[in-house]
């Protein structure tokens, strides 16, 4: 029986003694205080916060950038558009003029040929 208590009172000895020494080394091997830490921490809060704001504002002008190019990029193809719709409805303009102006000038007589063609294809 005294052998256990031996046992019990050097395993007691041994968990004292650790404990002891891994709280001198978390002491010792501790990088800074709370205080320190904080201190830290906000700076480098400070600093993140500094440095999202300096890359907002580095992305917005280039938005800007790219929507300034692809507005004048818009605006050239558009008025290019509107050129050849122009340039096609001109062209459908005149086709239209050239066909038709032939009928209106000797539209009596054509369909006077025409009606008598008609009539002979009939009687044949």
């Amino acid at each position: 029986m005294s052998d256990n208590n031996s046992d019990f009172g050097a395993f007691l000895a041994g968990f004292v003694i650790g404990g002891l020494v891994g709280a001198a080394t978390a002491l010792i091997l501790a990088p800074q205080s709370g205080q320190e830490i904080r201190g830290q921490i906000a700076s480098k809060g400070q600093e993140l916060r500094q440095m999202s704001g300096e890359r907002v504002e580095h992305y917005r002008n280039l938005a800007d950038t790219y929507s300034q190019e692809y507005l004048e990029r818009a605006d050239t193809v558009l008025a290019e558009t509107r050129q050849r719709v122009s340039a096609t409805g001109e062209r459908l303009q005149e086709q239209a003029r050239i066909i038709l102006e032939p009928g209106k000038s000797s539209g009596t007589a054509d369909d006077a040929a025409a009606g008598s063609g008609n009539e002979e294809a009939t009687l044949s």
